[in-house]
């Protein structure tokens, strides 16, 4: 049976080339950076080359650069560093509902410890309202977090907007951008943000690696104690054959990003006109809404998801819901629920397809097909359980 893998956005195969310097780095490359010997120094040269392409991509200085072991921990060293850092100035937090759980979870924990937790309410299409975020701004506000893509239905938030509202307010401004990394273009003096967290996987680099930008100036408390790595901000011995892969791929997915948007972009057409030729009902989340290239979450009326994703995977098809997995239950997306309401059947029937290195047109159309087989056998058992 021939697979297809499309949940790139859940994590993407490393390419060749980056798993080659991944590979020569871990064998050669051995010295602790830190070191101040020859083996150390030549670590510490690839470890700061590694720091000024990143930096370069995002247009950030080298310094500003904090290498994490990925996007949730950076994330969280965004979170809890400014709230430990800013605790005396203020304690109201604003975010979104439909934030990753790197960003969700962490809030929560500052929530129950005490802070003011403003939740923002996305629209039908996933958005935050830039207004929503002017309203909610107070004197105590330290901290404002929105992510830049939505890792489930790929709307792209108007990070840039909410740059310049806060340009004349002390708080500082995070947005999680794993998913939008690589993917789309990321200016943090054009976005205006203070802090933005990236990770390795996404964008075919190695598990276990992510970064978080800090503008200089802005405060941060360490996420751990130890010693004095990521000048004092993350202690422990960086794994300088992961970074330098990461890299390697967050240059390549720059180089290649507007290649990618096109070809991705031709995937989402290809797929919604070949299912509409299938003749099956669907619809598309978050439509019209400006959407990261290379994710498509699409509504099937008449499906349930726990049987759709059980049947897509027997045909060879590796997709995800907006759901997750716990205790052997499937709970509904937040991300749905918050663009929806509780309830609503796209709860229940929604699929993502991600795209990404190594797919071609033939899989596109073959998943298609596979996908609307699926769909219309699942739509007949319901409607013959119903009669």
């Amino acid at each position: 049976m021939n697979k297809i893998y499309l949940d790139h956005a859940a994590t993407t195969p490393v390419r060749p080339e980056v798993a080659a310097r991944f590979a020569e780095l871990l064998s050669k490359t051995y010295g602790n950076p830190s070191s101040i010997h020859g083996t150390g120094r030549e670590a510490r040269r690839i470890l700061d080359e590694s720091r000024t392409l990143i930096a370069r991509l995002i247009g950030a200085e080298p310094a500003e650069i904090i290498f994490t072991g990925g996007g949730t921990e950076s994330d969280n060293l965004a979170i809890f560093g400014t709230a430990e850092a800013r605790k005396d100035e203020g304690r109201h937090i604003i975010t979104s509902v439909v934030e990753h759980h790197g960003v969700l979870n962490a809030v929560r924990k500052l929530e129950a410890a005490g802070y003011d937790v403003t939740w923002l309410p996305v629209d039908r299409q996933g958005r935050v309202s830039v207004e929503d975020v002017r309203a909610a701004l107070r004197d105590d506000t330290i901290l404002v977090t929105i992510m830049a893509g939505n890792n489930e239905v790929g709307t792209i938030q108007p990070i840039g907007e909410i740059g310049e509202i806060l340009k004349g307010h002390p708080a500082s401004f995070h947005t999680d951008a794993v998913q939008a990394f690589g993917e789309i273009p990321l200016d943090v003096d054009r976005l205006g943000v203070d802090l933005l967290s990236a990770s390795a996987h996404k964008i075919n680099g190695p598990k276990g690696t992510g970064f978080l930008y800090q503008r200089t100036g802005t405060k941060l408390s360490p996420s751990s104690a130890g010693g004095e790595q990521e000048r004092k901000r993350r202690a422990g011995t960086e794994n300088v054959p992961a970074i330098a892969a990461f890299a390697l791929a967050a240059d390549i997915a720059c180089r290649e990003m507007d290649a990618h948007a096109k070809e991705h972009g031709m995937f989402k057409r290809l797929m919604a006109d070949a299912l509409m030729g299938e003749g099956i009902d669907f619809k598309i989340n978050a439509e019209r809404a400006e959407t990261l290239p290379h994710i498509l979450n699409i509504s099937f009326p008449g499906t349930d998801i726990e049987q759709l994703l059980v049947n897509l995977d027997l045909a060879g098809l590796a997709v995800s819901s907006g759901s997750a997995c716990t205790a052997g239950s499937i709970d509904p997306s937040h991300v749905l629920v918050a663009m929806y309401g509780e309830g609503a059947p796209e709860l229940r029937n929604s699929v993502r397809f991600s795209f990404g290195y190594g797919l071609e047109g033939k899989d596109i159309r073959d998943a298609a097909a596979k996908t609307a087989d699926a769909v219309r056998r699942l739509t007949r058992l319901q409607k013959g359980e119903q009669q």
